[in-house]
């Protein structure tokens, strides 16, 4: 045998054995949820590795990219959550019954390693605006039959529960479709599907139930805030930020405590006025309701930039947040917040792209095509990273913040972000090609191309579908890491 040969036979061992020390690891720890809060010590479920991982690993140390796979074996051994997104196969509707066996399947194999799975339920009415990762329940009364199915497999196991990520940051009545006789939704059907979800999820007491909070360059404090209280937040253990995007951690902690100050200036109640009461993220200065005012012919506040991160010391206008926090600070006096959140921090190691590399050359492209894919940055935006590790050590940061969550399973597809599904919007007589490993400007391809990945499958040129293995995001997300992943 080759000693080349050798050397891919070790690692093939060393990736499997690096996901079984994983989980051996994690179960040697106790797991709890202590008051419906993550206990510090939490120890989170390691799901089988994603469908395409174990095969790139293969491919890269076949071909000799030894260090690849070893990368990728690590960010596979990480904890991550599993999805339950109502589809038993293509095209075909999840039963409750169905739904119900894969989480109960789920949860008592996580409690074999005395780990704390995460879940996300992911099958709300009109999912995703009928776009990438449209679906989801036909009805109404169909999702709630089917969370129901998904309650009683949790039984009384542990697990903390994602519910619905963009379900409420992306409205029905936010969608470019909403009214059409294609996307019969409401928001009132919304809202209603997520308080029945959460009564039936939180009736587990060993269960954290998180709703959806967008993010920090999303939705404004107030507009969240109030449609969280809508939604019965007051109900579950709090919300989540930032699933399936790519911003910074700080700023997310700082969104976070901004909007459960702000319910809590509200008191949680339906007639507050949070979107005028409430200071937002989109100017950090000036008194409350009066943002967009002006003051002796200039503008009170800045509008925060989601491409630096966020501190009350830094001394870059668009950055500092001392001015929100110290408004926060005044308007609550003796109240104290008390809704908890948890980040995504699967994929926000480098933060958000603002897509500026390509208004130089050789791309050259106009400010307007720079403004759409800043508009479309949270679809595989290149030079991304795997964050910070999941862990529920986190009180130091917040007292509100519960956990740093890998939710969007590193490696997936967020969608076909080509230049036809409208999100990598590029004037292609901007630049000369060739440009390596780009087709010519001239192909009738190129309408399907991604310009910022260069991929070509086939005679389609595209990005993976939603929920597909992306390869080369894959190994990007783990070279890219912040902090760097330790390798075996």
């Amino acid at each position: 045998m080759s000693h080349f040969s050798a050397s891919k036979l070790r690692i093939f061992a060393m990736a499997a054995l690096l996901i079984s020390a994983a989980s051996v690891t994690a179960s040697a720890a106790p797991a709890s949820i202590s008051g419906r809060t993550l206990a510090p010590d939490t120890r989170f479920f390691i799901p089988i590795p994603a469908q395409g991982s174990i095969q790139q690993i293969v491919q890269l140390a076949t071909h000799g990219n030894i260090k690849g796979a070893l990368l990728l074996t690590a960010m596979e051994a990480t904890s991550q959550a599993v999805w339950f997104t109502g589809s038993a196969q293509a095209g075909v509707q999840q039963t409750p019954a169905q739904v119900e066996n894969l989480v109960r399947e789920t949860v008592s194999e996580a409690a074999l390693f005395r780990t704390i799975p995460v879940l996300v339920a992911y099958n709300i009415p009109g999912r995703d605006c009928a776009q990438f990762s449209a679906g989801g329940a036909l009805t109404d009364a169909a999702y709630q039959a089917w969370i129901s199915g998904f309650a009683a497999g949790l039984g009384r196991q542990k697990a903390v529960v994602i519910l619905e990520p963009d379900a409420l940051a992306n409205l029905p009545s936010y969608c470019s479709v909403f009214g059409t006789a294609t996307y019969p939704f409401t928001d009132a059907g919304r809202l209603a599907d997520i308080n029945y979800a959460v009564t039936a999820l939180e009736a587990d007491p060993n269960v954290s139930v998180y709703l959806d909070g967008g993010h920090s360059a999303w939705q404004s404090v107030g507009t969240i805030s109030l449609t969280l209280v809508q939604a019965g937040v007051a109900n579950a253990q709090g919300f989540f930020l930032d699933v399936s995007n790519y911003q910074y951690a700080q700023n997310n902690v700082a969104f976070g405590t901004w909007v459960a100050d702000c319910i809590a200036l509200g008191a949680g109640s339906l007639s507050y006025d949070y979107a005028d009461n409430c200071p937002n993220q989109y100017w950090n200065g000036g008194p409350a309701g009066t943002e967009i005012a002006t003051l002796a012919g200039a503008f009170v506040g800045v509008a925060l930039s989601p491409y630096g991160v966020w501190s009350d010391a830094t001394t870059t206008a668009d950055l500092n947040t001392s001015g929100i926090d110290a408004r926060y600070a005044s308007m609550l006096g003796s109240t104290v917040a008390s809704t908890h959140f948890v980040i995504d921090t699967s994929r926000n190691g480098q933060g958000p792209n603002n897509m500026q590399l390509y208004e130089g050359a050789p791309y050259d492209q106009p400010t307007s095509v720079i403004g759409t894919l800043e508009t479309g940055n949270w679809c595989n935006p290149p030079a991304s990273g795997l964050g910070l590790r999941p862990t529920a050590n986190t009180s130091s940061v917040s007292p509100l913040l519960d956990a740093y969550l890998w939710v969007k399973t590193p490696g997936q597809s967020d969608g076909q972000c080509d230049m036809a599904g409208g999100v990598r919007n590029w004037d292609n007589s901007a630049y000369t090609p060739p440009i390596s490993g780009w087709p010519l400007a001239s192909s009738t391809l190129f309408t399907q191309f991604d310009p910022l990945w260069s991929l070509q499958v086939g005679a389609v040129l595209t990005d993976p579908a939603a929920g597909a293995w992306f390869p080369q995001q894959a190994l990007g997300l783990a070279q890219l890491a912040n902090p760097a992943l330790t390798l075996p």
